[in-house]
């Protein structure tokens, strides 16, 4: 059998049309995990563009010393960039990266869309609310080993750190209580897609999000065969077409992806 090859947590830039798509990763992780997006997007003839989030694809102790206004600042400069090269832009981001998502809607209320997977606005682990304690008492707190993935490949398909730094989860629930507060003045439209197979956010958090977002144009997918990752787990292909599809239907005049 051939060695793996070890996945990078690297950005990507897949240069296309004038449809620009801007992808953001999760909490620990890196671009790889929205890299089948990326390039099912760039196969349609999109710009998509994946940033590294500050503190993140390199070590635990890295992360800590990264707050949310520094992840916030990068994909916002990271989404001014994509404009330089496209007339209409999407965002779309995997649980923290759903919450940087919506951040950015509320400041850029001309992104054409946005894309929410596994929305991160409510979790199950209750631990992260005692965060703003435990961070002077741990400094990181290992993940689960019971993976929530369908499908056995999809863990090659992932870089993230082994352990959550805990400080680092305070910054994660700030943000969140930032943008929960001004869900209602988010107009842009959205689709949120998650799954009943997810063991990291609350059930109800995609559910919740959609309710208080203040968008009229707003869909909800539910899957049932994928965990959080559904970026790369059994049904990433599902999750892709309906991305593009929502893209299509949301480019102002007569527009196509290919520019």
């Amino acid at each position: 059998m051939a060695e793996r090859i070890p996945l990078q947590p690297d950005p990507y830039f897949l240069p296309g049309g004038r449809v620009g798509a801007l992808l953001i990763h999760g909490f620990t992780g890196s671009p790889p995990e929205m890299r089948l997006i990326g390039d099912y997007l760039h196969q349609q003839g999109l710009t998509v563009s994946a940033p590294l989030l500050p503190g993140h694809g390199l070590t635990p102790a890295d992360m800590q010393r990264s707050k949310w206004e520094d992840w916030a600042r990068h994909v916002q400069t990271s989404l001014d960039e994509l404009k330089k090269h496209c007339d209409q832009v999407f965002v779309g981001g995997l649980s923290l990266g759903s919450i940087l998502t919506l951040n950015l809607a509320l400041h850029n209320p001309d992104i054409r869309g946005i894309i929410l997977y596994s929305p991160a606005m409510w979790v199950r682990d209750k631990s992260l609310y005692l965060t703003p304690l435990l961070k002077y008492i741990i400094k990181t707190h290992p993940k689960s080993t019971d993976s929530d993935l369908t499908d056995p490949e999809a863990v090659h398909r992932l870089w993230s750190y082994d352990e959550k730094p805990v400080a680092s989860a305070h910054e994660l629930l700030k943000l969140s209580r930032f943008v929960k507060r001004h869900l209602s003045q988010i107009h842009t439209p959205t689709l949120i897609i998650h799954s009943t197979g997810d063991a990291v956010i609350h059930p109800q958090s995609a559910e919740r999000t959609l309710q208080k977002l203040g968008a009229t144009d707003k869909e909800l997918i539910t899957l049932h065969n994928s965990g959080h990752c559904i970026t790369v787990d059994s049904e990433w292909r599902v999750v892709a077409e309906k991305t593009a599809t929502f893209i299509r239907q949301h480019l102002a005049g007569e527009s196509e992806a290919g520019g």
